[in-house]
């Protein structure tokens, strides 16, 4: 099935996090928190302005992010769960930092 958001809404897939401590303790699911990064799948068209005109939104397919904890609607499409969002409930954009080149 294929999903395309409407306006200014984007869909996220939650990326869990490891479920263990850095001590090696295993953390279970019951106390787990829901994540608050994840992978952009899919953007709408842009925001309407008050003007008529749309503005372009800031993320794109693929770019991975930060929410707000409660942040979206839980849904399931194709038995898999995904969150659709605002855009201003997007905290950020997270970036891979450049490696840096070793001197020959």
């Amino acid at each position: 099935m294929t999903f395309r958001p409407l306006h200014d809404r984007v869909l996220v897939r939650r990326i869990e996090e490891d479920g263990k401590t850095t001590g090696g303790i295993i953390i279970p699911d019951t106390a787990k928190e829901k994540p608050q990064e994840g992978e952009v799948l899919a953007v709408g068209g842009g925001a309407i302005k008050e003007d008529g005109s749309v503005r372009a939104l800031d993320v794109k397919v693929g770019d991975r992010i930060l929410f707000g904890k409660w942040s979206g609607t839980e849904v399931k499409l194709d038995s898999e769960d995904l969150t659709i969002m605002k855009e201003s409930d997007i905290l950020g954009v997270i970036e891979k930092k450049a490696s840096a080149k070793k001197a020959a």
